[in-house]
C-alpha cells in the first residue's frame, strides 16, 4: 500500500516536531518516520520508545543492535535490516557478527548470543518464554530489568516492522549499502 513519505511541511501538525528533530539529528527524515508520520500517535509511540531504550538501558549498544537486527530478521523486515546494519556497522558489530544476524546465525560470542536467543524466543514464542531460556539469559549475566528491555524493544520492533511491510517502506540511500532481503521475498 502506498503511503505518504511525509517532511514537517506536509505532515500532520502532532507529528511536525518529532520529524524536524529527526532531521537535525540525522541529517534526513528516515523514511520509516516520514511513513509514521501520517499517525501522529504512531509516530510519538515509536519516538519516545526508542528514545527509553537508547537513554534508560542497561544495553550497551552494541546489544540493543543486536536485539534489534535479530528480531527484525526474524520478521522478514528489510527495511529495519538495512538501518539496524547501518547503524550496527559503524564499529558497534563485527562484521562477521552482522552477517550472523543478517542470516539469522548463532552468534560466536556466547554473551551476544544467548541474548539473540532470548530476543528470539520471546518474538517467537509472544512472551511465552520457558524457565529454562529465562535462566540461560540472568546466568549470561543479564539482569530482570533487562528482560523487561528485550519486551520493550520487541515492542518498538513490532511496530516498526509491521509498519514497514504494510507500508513497503523504501530503504532510505544512506541504508542501501546494507539493504538485505529477506530469504520469505526470495
Amino acid at each position: 500500500m502506498n503511503f505518504d513519505l511525509h517532511t514537517s511541511k506536509t505532515a500532520p501538525e502532532g507529528s511536525r516536531f518529532v520529524l524536524e528533530s529527526a532531521e537535525k539529528k540525522n541529517g534526513f527524515v528516515p523514511n520509516l518516520l516520514a511513513v509514521l508520520a501520517e499517525s501522529p500517535a504512531a509516530l510519538q509511540a515509536y519516538s519516545n520508545l526508542t528514545g527509553a531504550l537508547q537513554h534508560n538501558t542497561d544495553f550497551s549498544a552494541a546489544e540493543q543492535q543486536t536485539v534489534f537486527l535479530a528480531i527484525s530478521a526474524e520478521a522478514g523486515c528489510e527495511y529495519c535490516v538495512a538501518a539496524h546494519s547501518t547503524k550496527a556497522s559503524n564499529g558497534l558489530l563485527t562484521n562477521q557478527q552482522l552477517q550472523s544476524l543478517r542470516d539469522g546465525t548463532p552468534l560466536e560470542d556466547e554473551k551476544l548470543e544467548v541474548l539473540r536467543h532470548f530476543a528470539l524466543s520471546v518474538v517467537r514464542a509472544r512472551g511465552n518464554v520457558d524457565d529454562a531460556t529465562l535462566n540461560d539469559f540472568l546466568n549470561a549475566g543479564y539482569s530482570r530489568r533487562q528482560i523487561l528491555d528485550v519486551i520493550a524493544a520487541v515492542t518498538l520492533k513490532t511496530l516498526s516492522n509491521y509498519v514497514n511491510h504494510i507500508a513497503d517502506t523504501p530503504v532510505d540511500e544512506t541504508f542501501q549499502p546494507q539493504a538485505w532481503q529477506s530469504s520469505a521475498s526470495a
